[in-house]
């Protein structure tokens, strides 16, 4: 199995990152197979959804109306409201696999491979991309 890691800026506020390009590069003349992309913190997450006509806009207003940066959580260090950061990884989970056909993503026509990060504490984020080949 190959493996790389990838650094990627989020900034200082909640952020929905395209991440596709880079997941095609790595995987480009690799044959067929699966891309296993994971995030190794406990603040961030992997979404599969349509960028840039709004769904990632619509997702973050979604996760504020889910998850209010409010003092409502137990966990409190940071920034208000930090403690939902590490709850939304149960939501949008740490992880996603996607399918590999020739040496490309075999994802749909409007499906993006996107980091989710609330967390405004930490700006710099890790992304491990594996590849298994088939």
């Amino acid at each position: 199995m190959d493996s790389e890691i990838i650094t990627v800026r989020t900034g200082s506020s909640p952020v929905v990152l395209d991440l596709t390009e880079r997941a095609a590069d790595f995987v480009r003349s690799r044959g067929d197979g699966l891309l296993h992309a994971f995030v190794p913190h406990a603040t961030a997450g992997l979404a599969v959804l349509e960028t840039g006509a709004g769904s990632d806009d619509d997702l973050l207003a979604a996760l504020a109306d889910l998850l209010p940066a409010d003092d409502r959580w137990r966990h409190r260090h940071g920034s208000p409201g930090h403690g939902r950061s590490h709850v939304m990884p149960a939501l949008i989970p740490p992880y996603a696999t996607l399918p590999v056909l020739g040496g490309q993503l075999a994802l749909g026509t409007w499906q993006s491979l996107c980091l989710v990060d609330l967390n405004v504490d930490n700006h710099d984020r890790q992304v491990r991309f594996s590849f298994l080949g088939g």
